[in-house]
């Protein structure tokens, strides 16, 4: 019977264990959590903007006729090498040419009335001079030598101006470069009336070419000459090109009442892979910290509190008071098993990481945020924490 009596209140007391165990240990479980951490890093800080644009050829002449006619050879087309000089198209001449022809009789019929009136007028002075003749003769003679040298000179310049034309007939490559477009073929008739017909269209050097962006208004403040820009087209998705801006250009343009203004880009294209008119979707860094210890932006949020939700006693906080100086900041650093507070100075951030300038060495790891335990899995569970690791720990008991 004594036997009975000892092991009834021992049962009694495990089943009472249990139960409290079953309300209270599993809801302190429920309650748990775990700390997010990131690890100090190497790596670059930079702020961007980003837009679209067109890529051009960095000079590009578009070659035209100054005169009407037919086009009567080509030869240059699409893609072909020209050097400056080079004859690339011919019009047809015979009707230039015989206004030529008519220009130089006028010419010489009125430089033969000019000498002919000259030497009369200085032989007629000459004779008034020893009053030979009367004041009318030579007031005529005077008339006729002004009127003569008047349509000598105005044929004169006919004639120089129809050997022009005969010239524009020949069409020559005014750079060196390749031809990116033609506009014209053999036997068809341009008009230079009011403005240059277009032939042809030259590059100058497509292993230089440069970015045309359309940056908005509310980031064209931020960017400047010698910014590094990198860049992608659709053709070439795997590859990424850089370039620098050399100019931000004051004009606006407003389009469906957006404001943007051109920046151009220049850009090496040494495998001539980039072509005028491709899309180029660019990045602008107006910012930017290379090769820098960073850490994410969070970790500066980052407030340690215990799993209960409760305030720590004033006598308990470990955590200092935040610096007077704006770019002294406190972050949370593993120490061992431990968290302990630690003032960092920081640098530029992006909204997503920031720059340690000091307090903080690459490798050691920081708290980032504070996470509960509910919803994960068992495995997931043991290798979290279920006790503040921030907390005061009871006397006796390991850290």
């Amino acid at each position: 019977m004594k036997r009975k009596k000892i092991i009834i209140p021992s049962v009694a007391a495990v089943a009472v264990v249990v139960i409290v165990w079953a309300i209270f240990g599993r809801k302190s479980s429920s309650n748990s959590y775990y700390i997010e951490t990131a690890t100090a890093a190497r790596g670059d800080v930079s702020n961007s903007v980003t837009a679209t644009g067109s890529i051009e050829p960095v000079t590009q002449v578009e070659v035209g006729t100054q005169v009407s006619g037919i086009i009567d050879k080509l030869y240059a087309d699409y893609n072909s090498v020209v050097t400056k000089g080079q004859l690339i198209a011919e019009m047809d001449k015979v009707t230039l040419q015989s206004e030529l022809t008519s220009q130089q009789a006028t010419y010489d019929g009125a430089k033969a009335e000019y000498e002919y009136q000259q030497k009369n007028y200085l032989r007629n002075q000459a004779l008034h001079e020893k009053q030979l003749i009367s004041d009318t003769e030579f007031e005529e003679s005077t008339y006729n030598y002004a009127k003569a040298k008047s349509a000598y000179e105005s044929s004169e310049a006919n004639l120089a101006k129809a050997k022009r034309n005969l010239a524009y007939a020949t069409i020559t490559s005014p750079i060196d470069g390749v031809v990116i477009s033609r506009a014209v073929e053999e036997g068809q008739t341009v008009a230079a009336g009011f403005e240059t017909p277009t032939l042809f269209t030259i590059a100058a050097d497509l292993t230089q070419m440069q970015v045309i962006a359309d940056v908005d208004e509310a980031d064209i403040g931020g960017v400047k000459e010698g910014q590094r820009v990198e860049f992608t087209v659709d053709a070439y998705p795997n590859d990424t090109f850089e370039g620098t801006v050399t100019q931000v250009r004051l004009e606006a343009t407003e389009e469906s009442n957006v404001i943007t203004y051109e920046v151009v880009i220049s850009a090496h294209n040494p495998d001539l892979k980039l072509k005028p008119g491709l899309t180029a979707n660019v990045t602008i860094y107006i910012a930017e910290r290379r090769d820098v210890v960073n850490i994410p932006v969070k970790a500066l949020r980052f407030v340690p509190d215990p799993p209960s939700g409760k305030a720590q006693a004033p006598e308990q906080a470990t955590q200092p008071q935040a610096p007077a100086n704006d770019s002294l900041r406190t972050v949370w650093v593993q120490e061992g098993q431990e968290w302990k507070p630690r003032q960092v100075k920081v640098g530029m951030d992006n909204g997503v990481n920031v720059e340690i300038c000091s307090g903080l060495n690459e490798g050691e790891v920081v708290a980032v945020d504070r996470k509960s335990n509910a919803g994960m899995t068992e495995a997931q569970l043991s290798g979290n924490q279920e006790e503040s690791p921030f907390m005061p720990k009871p006397p006796g008991k390991k850290k």
